[in-house]
Formats: structure tokens, C-alpha cells, sequence
């Protein structure tokens, strides 16, 4: 720790005779700060509901696999008892039937659950206009503070949610990249 401490001393010290006087005022009047975007989408009654909306119908869903899966194991049993009395273009018929009902449950679910399944599509298509209203009220914050840049504190992902344009350098990036410098 102390090798780490003394690193960015001498770090410091070497830097700042390379800072303007303005450089070196603007980066400490620089103002930075965070939010949690998970905890602001828990507080937050609109998107509650959305929530609980979208735990009914996945619920209702969930209900439906499971009736196709009990179906199909209930088939099966029969099947294994009556196989050995059936005859061979019987029990071909029988094994076709099942594998339908079990590639029918995994289309179902693939329909619903994929990660680009409907429900998927509905949490996006739902809680994307809360999505906004939250950026924007975080921007509002930005401004009203006179923060530079803020941002997100989620256990998951750290995302700059909102930045000053002055410090944006994309269109700089790309135009250095087209150049292939």
C-alpha cells in the first residue's frame, strides 16, 4: 500500500508542472457525482407498477410451461406403460407426438423468456419511457448542482449517465479513426 501511495505522489509532483494554470483550476473545479440507477428504479411508484405488471404476465406464462411440461410427462409415463403392447408404427406415432410436445415447450419458452423474447420486448417497450423520464430528471439534478458529469453506482455496471458536451470527445475519436491516425 505505502509503494501505491508514494506512486501517485511522485506521480502528482512530476504532472503538475505540465498543467497550465487554467488546466489545473478547471480540473479541480470539475464537479462529479453518482446515482443508483437500480435503487432510483426501486423508489420509483411508475416503474413499480410496471414491475408488478411484468411479474403477472411472466407469471401467467411460467403457469402455461409448466402445464405443457406436465402434459408431456404425463404422456410419457403413459407411453412407457403401454409400449411394450403397442405395435412398432404405434409406438412411432406415440414418440412423434412427444418429441412435437417437447420441442413445442421449448419454442414456447424461447418465444417468451429468450433474451430477445416477448418478454424481453415488453420490460423494454415499458420501461423504456420511465427510462427516459429518469435520464432526464437525472440531467435536470446535473444542472441544478452544476455537475459535470454523473454516474451510475449500480452493483452491475458503471454507465456515465450524464456529461457536460465540453468534455465529450466522440466526434474527435471518430474523426481520428476515419483518418486512421
Amino acid at each position: 500500500m505505502i509503494k501505491i501511495s508514494s506512486f501517485l505522489i511522485i506521480l502528482a509532483l512530476t504532472a503538475a508542472p505540465f498543467l497550465t494554470p487554467s488546466a489545473a483550476a478547471q480540473a479541480t473545479s470539475m464537479k462529479i457525482g453518482f446515482v443508483n440507477s437500480a435503487e432510483v428504479l426501486m423508489g420509483y411508484p411508475a416503474a413499480q407498477e410496471i414491475n408488478k405488471q411484468l411479474d403477472g404476465i411472466a407469471r401467467g406464462w411460467q403457469a402455461e410451461l409448466e402445464k405443457m411440461s406436465r402434459e408431456l410427462q404425463t404422456k410419457y409415463a403413459d407411453f412407457q406403460k403401454k409400449e411394450p403392447l403397442l405395435k412398432d408404427e404405434e409406438k412411432q406415432l406415440r414418440r412423434q407426438e412427444l418429441v412435437e410436445l417437447e420441442n413445442r415447450g421449448i419454442a414456447y419458452r424461447q418465444d417468451k423468456f429468450a433474451s430477445d423474447g416477448e418478454l424481453a420486448r415488453l420490460t423494454d417497450s415499458l420501461l423504456t419511457p420511465i427510462k427516459q423520464k429518469v435520464i432526464r430528471v437525472i440531467e435536470q439534478v446535473a444542472a441544478d448542482e452544476k455537475l459535470d458529469f454523473i454516474f451510475d453506482r449500480n452493483d452491475q455496471i458503471m454507465v456515465v449517465l450524464y456529461g457536460d458536451p465540453k468534455y465529450d470527445y466522440t466526434n474527435l475519436v471518430i474523426d481520428k479513426l476515419k483518418r486512421g491516425k
